[in-house]
């Protein structure tokens, strides 16, 4: 069987980075986490306050950054590493989710980010979620996986989520943040957020975690066997 690429796409909260490693683990494959990889620039960013408006200042800040994953021998994970950090708790904080869609927005992040990305893909063999990967990062992906959800299904999951680290944060907090995401995401000039017309849609909105793994393991196995 050889091996294929398997793009996972879609908004934000829909657990695409969950069932992209799902799918990972069971294929043997590598998971690369392109979400990751922006909340890593962005926490560059703000640690070493670049202005994201001055684009000499965004050049050269992207010359100083050095991402990789590395599997974490402690939970089996494969886990993001900026400039030789292990970064993969510290890109969760809300402080990085506020800012990531701007950074994510800019020519030079996205070029920087997606050429590691393809030259991370090109043995085939991995699962790679985001907002673009099956339309601009690798549209010749052989399977392409949309993930959507209800607004207020995705905004509990984020809410869940961020509580046990902002016990303060308040459930309007996270919607707001969610929409201008969303809204970010879907209206940027570089790579919007759009599905692959070859793409397969997952709504998750009623699924179990269980459920939809299964099928999204069938589509991966039907790929495979072609």
């Amino acid at each position: 069987m050889n091996p294929i690429i398997i793009t996972v796409d879609g908004w934000s909260s829909c657990g695409k980075s969950t069932l992209a490693r799902q799918l990972a683990r069971e294929l043997n494959y590598i998971f690369i986490d392109s979400g990751a990889m922006y909340r890593a620039i962005t926490l560059y960013f703000l640690r070493e306050e670049v202005n994201i408006h001055d684009q000499e200042a965004i050049i050269s800040a992207l010359k100083n950054i050095h991402l990789a994953f590395y599997i974490n021998p402690e939970n089996g994970n494969n886990e993001i590493w900026l400039n030789n950090e292990n970064v993969e708790v510290l890109i969760r904080d809300m402080s990085i989710a506020q800012k990531v869609s701007q950074v994510a927005a800019i020519k030079e992040v996205r070029e920087f980010a997606v050429a590691k990305q393809q030259e991370i893909g090109r043995q085939k063999g991995i699962v790679m979620d985001g907002r673009d990967i099956g339309t601009a990062v690798f549209p010749q992906a052989e399977l392409k996986i949309f993930m959507t959800a209800s607004i207020p299904v995705r905004v509990e999951r984020r809410f869940r989520e961020l509580l046990q680290k902002a016990p303060n944060i308040t459930l309007e907090e996270v919607r707001e943040n969610l929409e201008q995401r969303d809204h970010l995401d879907s209206t940027r000039d570089i790579s919007p957020l759009t599905k692959a017309e070859d793409a397969v849609v997952l709504d998750n909105s009623v699924l179990t975690p269980e459920e939809q793994f299964q099928l999204a393991l069938g589509w991966a196995k039907q790929k495979i066997s072609v």
